[in-house]
């Protein structure tokens, strides 16, 4: 029989039959349906009628199931015990959740906060699998929808709509210096800024086209470096005073670990959102909901407190 076929089916039906077997009295099933005995009686001939069965015979008040009734009785348990699994609510166990999940971020948060998340997350569901893939701007849409990627985690750039969303706190900018740089031991001033060499690092998401916005009407700082990891502006610090604008809480991070200077910058910058996003074919499943959940609790309180530790509220 074909699907087609069986979609014109009342297979409410076999639901009916199961409750009447259950029951043994046609009464006591219409009570179960919330149907009249009239109703229920007429529910069994068309029983009757989709089996070419009798299905029943009376003995006093009690239906007797013929050997057809019990067979499909049998027939039916694994049929009707998938359709309660499928049709009750989904419960998720992260301990027994052997899933992939693949995520699109930046190198900024690969490097700088989702570390902080991953060993919450093994602690509870120690099989999941996690794949991190390039995040592109410009395909999120696409690596959402189509290409697998379960989330995002990302400055947005623009609308997300059609995709779903929700904020892991605020980012902000600061400027890292070799101890030995000129400026090392002096504030920095909007005219240091644009007249000392600069290096762009892929990895801060967008940076500099929100410093070229903040400059907007002064000259250009002096580009002498774009590259897409922060180790070649590192390597440069040596030989040239260069100025490196990154995110503050990897700067802070950078800092620590190659003894660089940290200095505010000097001109207003408003910080910006870093966000959490999927696509809205995951926004009811339960093992999504879990991981989106424990990625913005652990994620948001590690920027919140980088954020208050920084002065940026």
């Amino acid at each position: 029989m074909e699907l087609e076929d069986i979609y014109r089916r009342d297979l409410n039906l076999l639901i009916a039959l199961r409750v009447l077997l259950e029951e043994g009295s046609v009464s006591k099933a219409a009570v179960r349906l919330s149907l009249s005995q009239s109703a229920m009686s007429r529910v069994l001939g068309r029983l009757r009628r989709l089996t070419g069965d009798p299905l029943f015979t009376r003995h006093g008040q009690q239906l007797i199931p013929t050997q057809r009734a019990l067979e499909l009785n049998t027939s039916l348990t694994a049929p009707l015990d998938s359709l309660r699994t499928i049709l009750s609510p989904e419960e998720f166990d992260p301990t027994n959740c052997d899933q992939l999940f693949k995520i699109a971020t930046t190198d900024y948060a690969m490097q700088t906060i989702l570390p902080f998340a991953l060993p919450r997350i093994y602690e509870e569901a120690p099989n999941v699998s996690l794949e991190f893939a390039p995040l592109q701007h410009d395909q999120l849409l696409r690596q959402l929808a189509s290409e697998g990627c379960d989330m995002a985690i990302c400055r947005s750039t623009g609308t997300v709509d059609p995709l779903e969303s929700d904020k892991l706190g605020l980012v902000s900018v600061f400027c890292l210096l070799a101890k030995h740089h000129p400026l090392a031991d002096e504030t920095l001033t909007l005219d240091d800024y644009l007249s000392y060499p600069h290096a762009v690092i892929a990895i801060s998401d967008g940076v500099k086209t929100l410093i070229d916005d903040a400059l907007r009407g002064y000259p250009k700082p002096k580009l002498a470096l774009r590259a897409y990891h922060l180790e070649a502006a590192l390597a440069m610090v040596d030989s040239i005073p260069l100025i490196i604008t990154v995110p503050a809480d990897l700067a802070y991070l950078v800092a620590e670990k190659y003894d660089l200077v940290i200095k505010p910058l000097p001109f207003d910058f408003k910080p910006f959102d870093y966000s959490l996003i999927w696509h809205p074919r995951t926004e009811h499943s339960a093992a999504q909901v879990w991981l989106r959940n424990l990625i913005k609790e652990e994620c948001g309180r590690l920027i919140a407190s980088r954020t208050k530790d920084m002065g940026l509220v």
